[in-house]
């Protein structure tokens, strides 16, 4: 099991008893050596806030304490808490070889496991009679006669310990763990930021998967739709049935382009209206190979992915319209779609043919084809006004709407 994740402790590191029976508190290195350790803490503090990558910054870290405490050797002790191990992940000074395969007991019994158990800082200053841990074999085969750890605290649990050995004699005083300490601590801060990172990003790509197959499931789903639409139009001998059928199938399928569309962006909330209803334009040509849609827009426009959906539904139903009704039994002809600024929180969608005109008497507000009915009904959802004009020849259907409704 994972030990519980213990508050570092530098004020009660546990130290090797002096030969006099007390405890060594007068700090025996130059100011200068303080001073260097200094520099190189805010060295380590820069590297972390760079945005290293984790090896990188381990590395760094053993070379940046085997500096400041005068050491030949230093490493990062990952810790394995399935193999209850502590795996030698960083260093300087240890034999080729042994960085990444090498490795200590994560138990009491040995200083490292000792302080990652306890929070504690450990000094041992003569491994050679040392009686409270046994001495690791990597240390032992490496000539190493004093050490000190201090624990890799992370926001759950530990990380490992990083430690310091030297082969040569004097000792490590407590004066010592506040450097060490500090760097473990800049080192302990900068591994969580990229575990968090991580995460952070796995989360990201696993709503991205997420929302792709939802509207990979929704646009199949309507294509079934519409493939059922087909199907009983074609089976019907009712001329008018069939023709209906086969515009409600033309809309479903209209719906499911434009959701697909609009769930390519990266911004679900939001989209630019210019370049998503240029790509739906370019469906409708492809639906309409007799016509040409001309598409002239003015934008950037960006606008709330709900009210984008809507304006696209307008937009395909009004130039559906007009490839129908302006051009008849097989006509090629054009229709010009506009999308431009009316003022700061309008936007002006204009879709005109060349065609005879509407009949006399047309009445939008009265009119009883399904086409108009839809028309009207995106309009109120929209908060929109409709003008129609009539030119010669053509007829131009002019819709103004907000940006952004009252209610919002």
């Amino acid at each position: 099991m994972a030990p519980e994740p213990p508050k570092p402790d530098p004020e009660h590191p546990v130290v090797e008893p002096s030969p006099e029976g007390g405890r060594q508190l007068v700090d025996p290195a130059p100011a200068n050596l303080r001073i260097r350790q200094q520099e190189l803490l805010a060295e380590l503090g820069v590297t972390a806030l760079q945005r290293t990558s984790l090896d990188e910054l381990l590395n760094r870290t053993v070379h940046i304490a085997a500096d400041g405490l005068k050491a030949e050797l230093c490493k990062v002790l990952e810790y394995i808490p399935e193999e209850n191990r502590l795996l030698l992940r960083a260093g300087v000074g240890w034999d080729p070889g042994l960085i990444g395969t090498a490795s200590v007991g994560a138990d009491l019994a040995s200083p490292s496991g000792f302080a990652l158990r306890t929070g504690k800082p450990v000094i041992s200053n003569h491994l050679e009679h040392e009686e409270r841990f046994r001495t690791p074999d990597l240390l032992k085969a490496h000539g190493v006669r004093r050490a000190i750890n201090v624990i890799l605290q992370g926001d759950g649990a530990p990380f490992g310990v990083l430690e310091v050995d030297s082969r040569s004699e004097g000792e490590f005083s407590e004066h010592d763990i506040a450097f060490l300490q500090g760097a473990a601590n800049i080192l302990g801060m900068a591994i969580e930021r990229q575990r968090y990172e991580r995460s952070l990003r796995q989360a990201v790509e696993h709503q991205k998967a997420l929302l792709h197959e939802i509207s990979h499931r929704v646009k199949n789903s309507l294509q079934l739709v519409a493939s059922m639409f087909g199907l009983q139009a074609a089976a019907t001998q009712n001329v008018e049935l069939a023709q209906s059928l086969q515009d409600a199938m033309g809309r479903v399928t209209a719906i499911a382009r434009i959701h697909e569309r609009l769930y390519r962006t990266t911004d679900i909330r939001n989209v630019d209206l210019v370049p998503y209803l240029a790509d739906v334009c370019l469906d409708l040509a492809e639906l309409a190979p007799r016509c040409e849609i001309k598409y002239e827009p003015g934008g950037p426009i960006p606008i709330a992915t709900d009210r984008a959906v809507r304006v696209a539904l307008l937009m395909t139903e009004l130039v559906t319209n007009a490839v129908k009704h302006a051009y008849p039994a097989g006509q090629q002809g054009r229709v010009l779609v506009r999308l431009t600024h009316a003022d700061q929180n309008t936007v002006r969608l204009s879709v005109g043919d060349e065609g005879p005109g509407l009949p006399t008497g047309f009445d939008s507000e009265r009119d009883g084809s399904i086409g108009i009915k839809i028309i009207r009904a995106l309009i109120t959802q929209t908060g929109a006004s409709l003008s129609i004009h009539q030119h010669q020849p053509g007829t131009e259907f002019v819709i103004d709407f907000p940006l952004r409704p009252d209610e919002e």
